[in-house]
């Protein structure tokens, strides 16, 4: 894979740490976090728990082991299933992240064919790669086969006129408003057809 292949903007955001194992859950951390990720106090949560705020403070603090009636209450209030009571977050995940790109200001990533604009790049650990790429590519015969890559892709274009080549439909031309939902790993590339080079927005998931 040469370093001017898009795929390699996949990789790179890929490569942000290594796997961990999962700890046990504390039921009570569980609560208290998925409380403070909605900003809640526990008045406001067990209000719309329908439980005591006692109740709420023992659980919290794991000096109470909820009934199952208790744990559909909590579960409702939260806005979640059951289960996602028992269902720890993944390492390193941050309620409540936030990153602006001001236009302009993304991290550029050129290529041959593409010149790729990286937006929330400060991010780390990110389940998308959204980026906005000017798309200087004219013919198919400019790409070294087809690009193709793990996880679905949103296309929208933003200027211009594109041509979207996929490896099981015939090419479909998108003009500014158009967009395009398709699954990765079927081959995919993008030229431009209109006088000046097109710009889209591409938002590629990563897990």
């Amino acid at each position: 894979m040469s370093d001017n292949d898009p795929r390699n903007l996949i990789r790179i955001a890929r490569e942000t740490g290594e796997d961990a194992f999962g700890e046990p859950l504390n039921l009570g951390e569980r609560v208290r976090d998925l409380r403070k990720a909605r900003n809640w106090t526990l008045e406001q949560a067990a209000r719309q728990a329908g439980l005591a705020r006692s109740t709420l403070s023992k659980i919290e603090n794991g000096q109470m082991s909820p009934t199952y009636d208790a744990l559909k209450k909590l579960a409702t209030g939260l806005e979640i299933s059951v289960p996602q009571l028992f269902t720890p977050p993944k390492r390193g995940q941050v309620n409540g992240r936030l990153a602006i790109t001001k236009a302009g200001q993304g991290a550029p990533q050129a290529t041959v064919t593409y010149e790729h604009e990286l937006l929330a790049e400060t991010l780390t650990k990110k389940a998308m790669l959204p980026y906005r790429a000017r798309i200087r590519a004219r013919r198919m015969e400019e790409f070294d086969g087809w690009v193709r890559h793990d996880g679905e892709e949103f296309l929208y274009v933003l200027t211009g006129v594109v041509r979207l080549y996929t490896e099981f439909y015939e090419p479909i031309e998108m003009r500014r408003g158009d967009s395009a939902y398709y699954d990765a790993t079927m081959g995919h590339n993008v030229v431009s057809v209109s006088e000046d080079d097109a710009t889209i927005l591409w938002v590629t998931s990563l897990v």
